[in-house]
């Protein structure tokens, strides 16, 4: 089912638009990345791309979608776990997403909104106790909601600031604070 869900939505980004008020887009983004698991976190940094369309309903009404794909320097380790000198690491990898956007125009150049989806993170498990090194990833589902803003430098360029919050399987969350830039075409 969510490999439908991916595939689709895929489709539906890269699809020409068929209403002539589409606004395709692609933009590079970063920021803070803070994962949870179980009531623990560990922060670091988010960096990637994502695309997608927006389509105009109305005077100040849009709808669109986005695909994203991003991979982040979060990790946390402990050490002394079970043995003098081993070392346990949790790392949090790529991330995927496709959401649905809907916002509204305030003024020409600038655009507040909310979104929500389907997510796909991974996690990578380390476990080295001097003499060997284990290691293990697995793919989390999840959703993710989020909210932001938008502005038009001028041109085709843009700029924007966005809260993603992501809930996936086995206890894990995630935190995102992104900014990013882009162009409309």
């Amino acid at each position: 089912m969510k490999n439908i869900a991916l595939f689709g939505a895929a489709a539906a980004l890269f699809a020409v638009p068929a209403t002539a008020n589409a606004q395709a887009y692609v933009q590079a983004q970063t920021g803070l990345d803070s994962v949870s698991v179980n009531g623990g976190s560990s922060e670091g940094l988010t960096y990637g791309v994502a695309a997608g369309y927006d389509v105009q309903a109305r005077d100040a009404l849009f709808f669109g979608i986005q695909a994203s794909v991003s991979d982040s320097t979060t990790k946390e380790c402990e050490r002394d776990l079970l043995s003098v000198g081993d070392k346990l690491c949790v790392r949090s990898g790529r991330d995927l997403a496709a959401v649905a956007r809907v916002g509204t125009n305030v003024g020409d150049t600038t655009k507040l909104y909310v979104l929500g989806g389907y997510t796909n993170a991974r996690i990578r498990v380390t476990y080295n106790d001097g003499t060997n090194k284990d290691s293990e990833g697995t793919n989390l589902d999840g959703f993710r909601l989020g909210a932001g803003f938008e502005h038009d430098f001028g041109g085709n360029l843009f700029g924007k600031v966005e809260y993603n919050y992501s809930n996936y399987e086995q206890g894990f969350s995630r935190h995102y604070a992104l900014a990013g830039l882009g162009v409309k075409f």
